[in-house]
């Protein structure tokens, strides 16, 4: 019996330890209406390391899918140096420019450019792919030349601490290291970047927000999954959407 007490004390111990160098952070955006804001980038730039390591919060290996003339998802996180696949489900051709858009995080290049053409998707056949990777932090915005209509945005993070907000417009972090932290919120549509918002991170939750300047234009929802849209008459090509 004395055993088992000893064994609760150094577990009870362990999990305050642990408890005490890290806390959750939940940050959520709002638009300039006060309402939530999904698909906006919070980022979090700890002072201290802490005895927490930055968990994988992002996508080691994404898809970024051209269907319905849509980039899907409109918006992509990832970490510096990862490869995105490029997936091409329609059945008429689209090209993918990506550029550098925004400034570049002090020290760092900017991504190279990049270009490439992915034929339309045949029946009975895999759906065409390329391969990007991105190495530097900064903003990559995607369009085709094919369709103007067509926008996308790859955040390249230059903090572990980096997510989108889900559908209430928040991001949420777990562990945090304690101590002094900066804030930093991106959204495609807030032309002019927000300046950073220092936080005070403790082993209490802590709930913050941010509120953009702008009201982001909704965006179509993304295309169920279903039977291939039926090729454009006359072409390969399909016609400009306008949304």
């Amino acid at each position: 019996m004395k055993l088992l007490s000893i064994a609760m004390f150094f577990i009870a111990s362990s999990a305050c330890i642990s408890s005490a160098g890290a806390g959750n952070v939940q940050i959520q955006v709002l638009d300039r209406d006060g309402k939530p804001v999904p698909d906006a980038v919070v980022a979090l730039y700890p002072s201290a390391s802490g005895s927490t390591a930055a968990p994988s919060l992002l996508q080691a290996s994404p898809t970024i899918e051209q269907e319905r003339m849509r980039f899907v998802p409109a918006l992509t996180v990832v970490a510096p140096g990862t490869t995105i696949r490029f997936t091409n489900q329609d059945r008429w051709d689209h090209h993918v420019r990506g550029n550098a858009a925004g400034p570049v995080p002090t020290g760092a290049a900017a991504n190279e450019g990049f270009e490439l053409r992915l034929a339309g998707r045949q029946d009975g056949q895999p759906a065409q792919t390329a391969d990007v990777t991105l190495r530097n932090p900064g903003v990559v915005l995607l369009g085709c030349h094919l369709h103007g209509s067509m926008r996308g945005h790859v955040f390249v993070a230059d903090s572990a601490w980096t997510l989108k907000t889900d559908t209430d417009g928040i991001a949420r972090f777990a562990s945090v290291p304690d101590g002094a932290a900066q804030l930093r919120v991106w959204h495609p549509e807030q032309l002019v970047d927000l300046p950073r918002k220092g936080l005070q991170v403790q082993a209490a939750p802590l709930l913050d927000k941010v509120q953009l300047s702008v009201v982001p234009r909704p965006r179509r929802p993304a295309p169920a999954p279903s039977a291939p849209a039926a090729a454009p008459a006359g072409g390969g090509t399909a016609p400009h959407v306008h949304y």
